[in-house]
C-alpha cells in the first residue's frame, strides 16, 4: 500500500536525484530515506531507482511516480493549510511564485496588503519564469503563480483558472530617445527566452522584418548593460524597467503591444481563503507608475 511517507521521500528524491540531499531536506537519516524508496518499489512491484555510480537516477516508472507523487504531497499540503485558515484567516500559508521584474514590482504592495489585513497568513515567495511557474503550479509545489500572457495566447492546461491583475506595455530600449523598432531593421537584437523572443519576432515583423538576434539573456540587467555597450537593442517590458534602470539607456514605448499579468491557480473552484485573500490583495494593490519613455539627461 501507498504511503504519504513514502511518496514524500520519493518526491523529494526527484527533485535533488540525491538521497543526501533528500535526507537533508526531509530532516531523514540516509538510510531511511532508503528503506521508504524499498518499501516503495516493493509496494508497487516497481523497480523505480537505479544506482549510477556514486549517485542515483530514477527509472521511467520511478520518475512517472515522483511526478504524480509531487502533486499528490502538493494538494496534501494545500488542503492542510486550507483547514488551517478557515476558522476567520486566522493562520495559512501561500506559497506564490513569480518572475523577477512582477515580484520586485507588483507583489510588495500587495504582501503589504496582505500583512495589514490577514497578520496569520503567511506569504511565502519564490522566483521562477512563468513556465517553471505553472509546471510548479500544476505539481501543487506552489498555490499561485503569477505570469503574463498575451491575450491570444492558448493556456496550457484547461486545469488552470487565470485571473487577470494588470497589464503590462513593452518598450523598445535602445542607446537613442524617441527612437522606433523600424529604425533597427539591420541592428543586432537581444533575445531572451522562448515567450520573449516569439514577442520580439511579433514586434519586428509587424514593422516588416525578421530581427538579427544576437545575444540572448533573460536578465533585465545583463540586457540594460548590453544595451549601453552597443552589443544591440532590446525590447522590455515596462515591469522590469521599473524594477531596474540604466541612466545609459532610453526606453520608448512600443504602441499596441502589451502583456497580460495574470495571477493563475490550479483544480476545481473555490480557492482556499487564504489563497482567495492573496488574490484579492494582489487585484486591490496600487499599480506602480510606468517607466520614463527615455533615460534622464546629465546636469
Amino acid at each position: 500500500m501507498l504511503s504519504l511517507v513514502h511518496l514524500k521521500v520519493l518526491a523529494a528524491v526527484a527533485r535533488h536525484e540525491s538521497v543526501t540531499e533528500a535526507a537533508r531536506e526531509l530532516h531523514y537519516s540516509q538510510p531511511s530515506v532508503s528503506h521508504h524508496l524499498s518499501r516503495l518499489e516493493a509496494a508497487t512491484g516497481a523497480k523505480l531507482v537505479q544506482r549510477i555510480g556514486r549517485g542515483i537516477r530514477l527509472t521511467p516508472e520511478g520518475r512517472l511516480l515522483a511526478n504524480r507523487a509531487a502533486e499528490i504531497v502538493g494538494r496534501v499540503d494545500a488542503a492542510t493549510n486550507e483547514l488551517a485558515a478557515q476558522v476567520g484567516l486566522q493562520a495559512g500559508r501561500v506559497r506564490l511564485a513569480a518572475n523577477a521584474s512582477v515580484l520586485s514590482t507588483l507583489v510588495p504592495s500587495a504582501a503589504a496588503t496582505l500583512a495589514r489585513t490577514y497578520p496569520g497568513v503567511e506569504l511565502s515567495l519564490i522566483e521562477r519564469h512563468p513556465v517553471e511557474s505553472l509546471r510548479m503550479l500544476r505539481h501543487g509545489e506552489i498555490d499561485v503563480a503569477l505570469v503574463f500572457r498575451h491575450a491570444d495566447a492558448p493556456v496550457e492546461d484547461e486545469g488552470y483558472r487565470l485571473r487577470q491583475i494588470g497589464d503590462d506595455r513593452i518598450y523598445l530600449v535602445s542607446q537613442r530617445p524617441d527612437d522606433s523598432v523600424a529604425h533597427h531593421r539591420h541592428s543586432p537584437w537581444i533575445g531572451g527566452c522562448d515567450a520573449c523572443t516569439n514577442e520580439l519576432l511579433t514586434v519586428c515583423r509587424r514593422e516588416g522584418f525578421a530581427p538579427r538576434i544576437g545575444s540572448l539573456s533573460d536578465d533585465m540587467v545583463v540586457v540594460q548593460s548590453l544595451v549601453a555597450a552597443g552589443m544591440g537593442v532590446a525590447i522590455l517590458p515596462g515591469l522590469a524597467l521599473l524594477a531596474h534602470r540604466r541612466p545609459d539607456v532610453h526606453a520608448t514605448e512600443i504602441p499596441g503591444i502589451q502583456r497580460q499579468i495574470h495571477a493563475a491557480t490550479y483544480g476545481d473552484p473555490p480557492d482556499p481563503p487564504a489563497v482567495a485573500a492573496v488574490l484579492a490583495a494582489l487585484a486591490e494593490a496600487p499599480r506602480p507608475r510606468a517607466p520614463a519613455p527615455r533615460a534622464p539627461t546629465d546636469g
